[in-house]
């Protein structure tokens, strides 16, 4: 069988502002609640999450408390064998029926720590056991989303793929040939007027691509 992905389809009609989404559920990870209550400013009232959830060791006690006093469900998950990431992506899967979502879609997935970054790819294995979904890491810039063994076809036709693009193998060697210490396919480009881009592999790989700004 043969999955179809269009990544940045999400994107479309979007002001490309990382809060800008129509999202049937949103949700807020620990620090990344401080973010968004800087980014959005005055309009704080637009982007309350439906729930906040983590360890909270890095969530400032003031936006704690203005989401709080806004109604906003808050869940610890103390547990320190996942992410925060991995832990609110469990707590989404299982508060309603996956049919209603289209995608989910994670937000300043590649800040400036590259060991948070790591733990972000990592999240993706697990949210794969869990759903069927399209799952994508999104900056500013780049999306990267973790394509289980099969064939893929990628739609880049949405006009808004910066021109480069990436096969990254991570935890395995991938069709023999791309691995660590081997062979790592990155800085690739699109053929001129290519609509998509096919991909057959034998284990987990990372597709990465870059977003027009």
């Amino acid at each position: 069988m043969t999955t179809h992905w269009t990544p940045l389809a999400c994107l479309l009609g979007s002001t490309k502002s990382e809060c800008d989404f129509q999202a049937s559920i949103k949700a807020f990870t620990d620090g990344g609640a401080n973010q968004v209550h800087r980014i959005v400013g005055d309009n704080l009232e637009n982007y309350l999450p439906d729930y906040i959830s983590g360890d909270f060791d890095s969530i400032c006690p003031d936006v704690m408390n203005f989401y709080k006093a806004k109604g906003v469900q808050v869940i610890p998950t103390p547990d320190q064998n996942e992410t925060d990431l991995t832990k609110c992506l469990r707590i989404l899967l299982g508060k309603q029926d996956m049919v209603e979502f289209d995608q989910i879609v994670i937000l300043n997935a590649f800040g400036k720590r590259l060991d948070q970054t790591m733990a972000n790819i990592e999240s993706l294995f697990h949210v794969a056991k869990l759903t069927s979904k399209p799952v994508y890491l999104m900056s500013e810039d780049s999306m990267a989303c973790l394509l289980l063994p099969g064939k893929h076809v990628i739609h880049v036709n949405t006009g808004l793929e910066d021109d480069w693009c990436g096969l990254i193998p991570i935890g395995a060697e991938s069709d023999g040939q791309l691995a660590f210490g081997s062979l790592v396919s990155t800085s690739n480009t699109y053929v001129e007027g290519g609509l998509a881009v096919t991909v057959e592999n034998d284990t987990p790989i990372l597709w990465a691509m870059g977003i027009r700004n």
